[in-house]
């Protein structure tokens, strides 16, 4: 099985910085791509921000040049720096990654997630 671990979390005054992390671990053959969804209450899931294997990086407009994404090649990891946050920016934040379990099948994987908290 494949296990996506974050960590970082946590409370932070608006203005502030805040850094994600996560690890893939388990059967892994090749990660395709990684990143951060987040979810707020009463709103759907979101995506943050993506990088693929290839360097190709995407974010969502509301996080555009405030938050950046980057992955160590090899190891599987992926984190994301967080700054100048916003009130809006509170949710719950989760690690995604697409991987090859062997040389032909592959699937989606999900964190369990950690909490964003901006306030004063």
């Amino acid at each position: 099985q494949v296990q996506l671990v974050e960590s970082g979390g946590g409370l932070v005054q608006p203005g502030g910085s805040l850094s994600l992390s996560c690890t893939a671990s388990g059967s892994i053959f090749r990660t395709v791509a990684m990143g951060w969804y987040r979810q707020a209450p009463g709103k759907e899931r979101e995506l943050v921000a993506h990088r693929n294997s290839g360097g190709t990086e995407r974010y969502a407009d509301s996080v555009k040049g405030r938050f950046t994404i980057s992955r160590i090649n090899g190891q599987n990891t992926v984190s994301l720096q967080m700054n100048s946050l916003k009130a809006e920016d509170a949710a719950v934040y989760y690690c995604y990654a697409r991987a090859y379990s062997d040389f032909k099948s592959w699937d989606d994987y999900w964190g369990q997630g950690t909490q964003v908290t901006v306030s004063s």
